[in-house]
This record gives C-alpha cells, structure tokens and sequence, in this order.
C-alpha cells in the first residue's frame, strides 16, 4: 500500500498576498487525479491532517480561487481526490484525537 500526504499551503491569518509565490512553487506537487493514478497501486491512500482547502466553498477557498483561478477545484488537493475512495484523512483526524488522549492520560497517570 502506497500514501500520499501533504498539508496546507498557507496558514490561516496569512495575508493573501504573500500566497502568490508559495502557491507557484507547490504547484507541482498537488494531490490531484493525475499523481494519485502515477502511484500505479489500486491500494493507493491519501492522507492530510485537515483542515485541507479542496474546494472553493470556504471563505478562505473562495478567496484564493477568486485570485488564483488555477485553484478553483483545490489547492492543495482537488476536490475529485478528497471526496474519493482514497481519502483516509477522517480516519487519520480519529487516530490521531485517540493518540493524544492516549498521550494525556500517560502524562498525567
């Protein structure tokens, strides 16, 4: 099994315009259809630890697709990847809430 994992680009409070050249240098390395089917593995996954800009229905998703129309269907990831099959990134976000409670009570026992 194969796994494909980014994060966001920007950070939340970030100023649109300093997104510009970031954005042109991660460009390559969008999740989209095309790199998940380069993977070449039925079993392939995709992971992200969320909050992931896949579309342009946020605020924040609008804002930069209205700036960079390139963006429209997903920044870091295309919208046809995170709603597929691949995407595990709800499993991750569980796992890693059941991790840090583990962490907690390990800490404070």
């Amino acid at each position: 099994m194969d796994f494909i994992h980014t994060d966001v680009w920007v950070s939340m409070g970030e100023p649109i315009e300093s997104w510009g050249e970031r954005i042109k240098l991660l460009m390559p390395y969008q999740v989209n259809a095309e790199l998940v089917a380069a993977a070449d593995n039925p079993r392939v996954r995709f992971m992200h630890c969320l909050p992931a800009f896949h579309n342009s229905e946020t605020k924040v998703g609008a804002k930069i697709a209205a700036q960079y129309p390139e963006l429209t269907n997903g920044i870091e990831v295309t919208d046809d990847v995170f709603e597929s099959p691949v995407n595990i990134c709800f499993e991750q976000a569980e796992n890693r809430m059941h991790t840090i409670k583990a962490v907690l009570v390990s800490s404070l026992a």
